[in-house]
């Protein structure tokens, strides 16, 4: 037994692996070794599948042919890192003629910086190792320029994949503008912006190069999650967020293991490229390549390779600690969605996707420790640009973390009284049974919905954000319906894992729960994994759900000193009267689902409207209709002052709403213009009519 650079013990490499890394850093087959040693080529196999053991004579002709210094056989030393070894490999285009124009899989998110830190930080939080310490997440740019970028470039092999980018740099094609735009920019600023995303106390990409394993999931493979349980991601998609960063789709990965592979730990390297389609020379190429080491055994494929501290330190890829975890380099990083244009820019957008999707993770309680750390910095040239800024949750969602820290604490309560107390209620899940196991009986998970008082500078109030057990924020959404009396508030629901309570019940809600996301992780509704793992009636179970956790927290914001309608004088409640539509429309047509309103001091009506939309695949184009309400006769119509959309609309030039294809409601506010009011606001009430028009009628 012996130990590794962080004291770690661990067996010491077998003799057949090391030799065999030698042959393929050296470039030379098992029959030319055999040849220089006069044995045959079955001795060489067997000494390096560990069936045998060659001579101590042997060995030290080996060391000799292979270039090593004496005894590197029995230390395990490397050959030096040397140029030859390391290079480009490229899958060639397939017999049949098909052809990729690129991975498809990097269009099923949003391309955005917030999607990046959502991904990549998801992965990180999947692959926590030792769950009584965070996993530490750092974000750092690297702008790099002049003798620095071209010291990368030699490292990166720069030159060899040139004539690469250039034959792909179709601008009839998607993938190959933004690779065109990569190579002008370059060309015309003489910079390279980079991002590393590591992470530690992760498992790092273990296994082996080519079977299952987390290494050949993130390297090798589309669709492979390689996770279950718990795990924030399912679809295997996320790593494509990666590449699609790059505007060249290259990524350089150093990975520190959690389990040793081949006997070694630290600085496993390789690099992947993700390319359309193109023709180099009269050879034609898939797209996909490798930077690594060419396999004896696997013609055309690149294996990974342990490299030297150099080698980690030209390709700024160091790392910060021997704890085990992964450092992507996303060479050419820049934000897909052009709103970051600088590194400052892209600084605090992945602060704020990091602040987004992860506070509920970075939350600790008094006797625990937060799931995650994260942090960004930037540099220009060696030089801080942005100085490194840990995300602190309480910073950016105040109210909300609160919240959990209640919660993890024990400090919650059941009916709130004060601005800081958290409410604690129950919502019922049941998980109908998988397909195949219709005879097993439902299971009923509790989960724990918090709700709390916020601040009247808070943006967005009364909302919803759901989660289960890495607390990664997935279902967000506005709770409408409350009354207008009630207090403005936050509101969180832990299910599954993030509940607290470890159960079967708790696992068999986060699998139905996980079954129920799409790939982008952003909510919980009827997908195809839902419908084809589990019984009939899983979709119903689901949006039960979620109308009893709306309901839930409409119950905690309720005043709790209530008019009853006896108690309303008559005069009154004719004056508040909101009636939606007075003649029922077909049911093709969008209506009013409810109005709420009330009086401003400037005696104008402030009203809050809900309206039903039928299913369109087109969107709806409405003008509302301000009426004030009489017992006979026409009801006049007054103007409105102004209209804002709340949800799932907007506001055109013209005053009309144009509501969204495909939902099923939204919700305005509008204001009266005082001025044309047929008689004051508080002497009649109000009514909220809908009148379709055409695109760019007034």
């Amino acid at each position: 037994m012996t130990q590794d650079d962080s004291g770690t013990p661990y067996e010491p490499e077998a003799f057949g692996i090391w030799l065999g890394r030698q042959l393929r850093r050296k470039g030379m087959s098992q029959s030319e070794l055999a040849s220089e040693l006069d044995v045959t080529r079955a001795a060489v196999s067997a000494w390096i599948t560990g069936r045998a053991t060659p001579r101590i004579d042997k060995i030290q002709v080996i060391e000799e042919v292979l270039g090593l210094a004496t005894g590197s056989s029995a230390t395990r030393d490397e050959t030096p890192d040397s140029a030859g070894s390391i290079s480009w490999h490229h899958r060639p285009a397939h017999a049949d003629g098909g052809r990729e124009l690129g991975n498809a899989a990097a269009f099923a998110f949003d391309p955005n910086l917030t999607v990046l830190a959502r991904e990549a930080t998801q992965n990180s939080l999947d692959e926590r190792h030792e769950t009584m310490r965070p996993v530490r997440i750092r974000f750092i740019l690297h702008e790099v320029t002049g003798e620095r970028l071209r010291r990368l470039q030699e490292a990166l092999r720069w030159d060899d994949l040139v004539p690469h980018f250039e034959a792909a740099a179709d601008t009839r094609q998607k993938v190959g503008r933004v690779l065109a735009n990569g190579l002008r920019e370059l060309q015309e600023q003489g910079s390279l912006l980079l991002l590393k995303i590591e992470d530690y106390n992760a498992s790092g990409l273990t296994g082996p190069e080519y079977d299952d394993g987390r290494f050949a999931a993130v390297v090798r493979r589309q669709l492979d999650s390689h996770k279950s349980g718990s795990a924030g991601g399912s679809y295997g998609l996320g790593k494509a967020t990666l590449w699609a960063t790059s505007q060249f789709g290259l990524v350089i990965m150093n990975s520190t293991l959690s389990e040793p592979y081949e006997s070694r730990r630290e600085r496993r390297l390789i690099g992947r490229l993700d390319l359309p389609w193109h023709e180099v020379n009269g050879m034609q190429y898939a797209g996909p390549a490798w930077l690594g080491e060419g396999d004896l055994f696997r013609e055309g494929a690149a294996r990974s390779w342990w490299a030297g501290e150099r080698t980690v330190e030209e390709l700024y890829l160091t790392r910060g600690s021997n704890d085990p975890g992964t450092s992507f380099l996303i060479v050419g990083a820049h934000d897909p969605s052009g709103e970051a244009a600088d590194l400052e820019g892209m600084h605090q957008a992945l602060v704020r996707g990091l602040a987004t999707g992860f506070w509920a993770s970075m939350v600790t309680g008094r006797d625990s420790v937060p799931m995650m750390e994260a942090s960004v910095e930037a540099f220009r040239d060696g030089q801080v640009a942005v100085a490194e800024e840990r995300v602190d949750p309480h910073r950016y969602e105040p109210a909300r973390s609160r919240a959990v820290q209640a919660f993890l604490d024990g400090n919650t309560v059941s009916q709130i009284t004060t601005a800081d107390d958290v409410a604690a209620l129950t919502v019922p899940l049941t998980v109908p049974p998988l397909k195949g196991a219709e005879k097993a009986e439902p299971v009923t998970h509790e989960a724990v919905l918090l709700v709390t008082p916020t601040d009247d500078d808070d943006e967005k109030p009364n909302r919803l954000i759901c989660m289960r057990g890495t607390r990664m924020a997935v279902l967000d959404r506005a709770v409408n319906d409350v009354p207008l009396s009630a207090m403005r508030f936050q509101a969180v629901l832990l299910a599954g894992g993030a509940a607290g309570s470890p159960g079967t019940d708790a696992d068999l809600a986060e699998a139905f729960l996980r079954a129920a996301e799409p790939p982008e992780h952003n909510d919980w509704k009827q997908t195809e994994d839902l419908t084809s793992s589990y019984a009939r009636g899983a979709v119903t179970r689901l949006k039960e759900f979620r109308r009893s956790m709306l309901d839930r927290v409409r119950d905690a914001v309720r005043p709790t000193e209530r008019v009853t309608e006896e108690e309303t004088p008559a005069i009154l409640r004719e004056l508040l009267r909101f009636d939606p539509l007075p003649t029922p429309r077909s049911p093709g047509y969008p209506t009013v689902r409810s109005a709420r309103g009330s009086i401003t001091p400037e005696g104008a009506w402030q009203i809050r409207v809900e309206i039903k939309l039928p299913e369109r695949d087109d969107p709806w184009l409405l003008r509302p209709l301000l009426r004030f309400a009489t017992r006979s006769g026409p009801r006049p119509e007054a103007r409105w002052a102004r209209i804002n959309s709340e949800s799932h609309c907007e506001v055109t030039d013209e005053g009309n709403l144009r509501c969204a294809e495909g939902t099923r409601s939204a919700v305005f506010t509008g204001v009266s213009d005082v001025t044309s009011h047929p008689v004051a606001a508080r002497m009649a009430g109000v009514e909220v009519d809908l009148v379709r028009v055409k695109e760019g009628a007034r």
